[in-house]
């Protein structure tokens, strides 16, 4: 009853119940808590104006002095750098030592300035890097320098030719006349840049230079699954075709295994295809031209709108690559069942008058969505090049466009001194890397 009353248990013996906290030394601590809160804020208070205090300038001219030693030969593990004037927490000046560990052979190294006691004011220099023997200039204007370098010699990627009257939404344009040479509609025709599927041209080039036989059965197999980009194909491993369909499906469909597996067979395996698919392009003048499969899933294919209008003019020598790349559709047996496969080319497709000598579509998203072509228009026959295009239609109706365009007589006022100005530009700009 006592306990309930008053809270105490009057039957448990003293020693044995939980000793209470005196409550003048809990607010002695407290108190003390408080004021050393308080004078920690006024430090950083005077850490953060330090920079607009003179005493901190001796800190920074400890810093540099770091610095100029780093850049002398070193005959010591350590060295010591006095202190003239280091504020330390109370306001006091001492006499502290920095110690800066040796660089030794390494060309860049951390300084580490140790005083005791550390102020606020030197916690910038507690971790400076020091590059030695560089006092001309700083690391940011090494930066900015080289910067300015690349953007000096990169080409010019607003080489803008168009005529007046055509209005085209890829990004590089090359309109030429295949008979006469003659540059009709021009725009970043010199700009390096991934082709895409537009290599499958070079690859059927070197397929036809061999002279390897079309009847030959090539199987699929894991080899030529595409592990860069991932694509799909309907040519399983497993499944069989001659040579001559799959080059049909490589240039009508853009099958990137029927390209890889024709790479795979011929003399020396893919190595070798390569190869002489990059001699055949030095061969024919392709100057900024570069491969590194046969079916150009590799952003490092890269080629420019000139001289895939010289690849263009020789695989239509070709009449084989004429008459596939133009092929509608076509249905092949590669086991038991059946499969049907039609062309990229909506063009090709359409119930259309379009008179098309050869074509190759390409896309992956370094390169964008891209389209060669020769076709005769109005009687003259044409090459045209439309790379770097955003929409999956924006090739095809650019390459109505310039059929419209031409139809219309525009071309003949053409593009004479922009194409000068164009040769111009080819003579003077160096190959770019890629």
């Amino acid at each position: 009853m006592n306990r309930v009353r008053t809270g105490v248990d009057y039957e448990t013996p003293r020693s044995w119940r939980q000793p209470r906290i005196p409550r003048l030394p809990v607010q002695l601590l407290l108190g003390v808590v408080a004021v050393s809160a308080f004078g920690s804020a006024w430090l950083l208070r005077d850490g953060a104006s330090a920079s607009a205090n003179p005493a901190t300038e001796d800190t920074e001219a400890i810093v540099d002095a770091a610095g100029s030693q780093l850049a002398a030969p070193l005959n010591t593990d350590t060295m010591t750098i006095p202190v003239d004037a280091v504020i330390n927490d109370r306001g006091r000046e001492t006499e502290p030592v920095v110690e800066v560990a040796a660089a030794g052979s390494d060309p860049l190294k951390t300084v580490a300035v140790s005083s005791t006691p550390q102020s606020a004011a030197s916690v910038e220099a507690d971790a400076v890097q020091t590059a030695p023997g560089d006092d001309s200039e700083t690391p940011d204007e090494d930066v900015v320098d080289a910067i300015a370098k690349q953007i000096d010699d990169k080409p010019d990627q607003k080489d803008l030719h168009l005529p007046s009257g055509l209005r085209l939404k890829s990004s590089v344009v090359l309109v030429v006349d295949q008979k006469t040479n003659e540059v009709l509609a021009s725009q970043n025709a010199d700009a390096v840049q991934p082709i895409a599927s537009l290599t499958k041209l070079m690859t059927a080039l070197v397929v036809t230079d061999a002279k390897q036989p079309l009847d030959e059965v090539i199987e699929i197999t894991s080899d030529d699954i595409d592990h860069i980009k991932h694509s799909y194909s309907r040519l399983t491993p497993g499944l069989k075709f001659t040579r001559r369909e799959l080059l049909l499906l490589a240039l009508m469909s853009s099958e990137n295994r029927a390209a890889s597996a024709l790479a795979r067979h011929y003399p020396g395996g893919t190595p070798a295809f390569v190869r002489a698919m990059n001699a055949r392009a030095k061969s024919l003048g392709m100057a900024h031209t570069e491969y590194h499969d046969s079916n150009g899933l590799s952003s490092q294919n890269v080629s420019t709108a000139h001289d895939l209008v010289r690849l263009v003019d020789a695989a239509y020598k070709v009449p084989l690559i004429r008459d596939f790349s133009t092929h509608v559709e076509q249905t092949v047996k590669p086991g038991r069942r059946s499969m049907h496969f039609v062309s990229s080319n909506r063009l090709v497709r359409a119930n259309n008058d379009w008179r098309i000598g050869l074509q190759k579509t390409g896309y992956t998203t370094e390169a964008g969505r891209c389209l060669v072509m020769q076709a005769t228009v109005k009687g003259r026959p044409l090459v045209m090049v439309l790379l770097d295009s955003d929409g999956k239609m924006t090739r095809f109706a650019d390459a109505q466009r310039v059929r419209s365009w031409v139809e219309r007589g525009s071309s003949s006022t053409s593009l004479a001194s922009s194409s000068k100005s164009s040769s111009r530009h080819r003579r003077g700009r160096a190959r770019s890397s890629s």
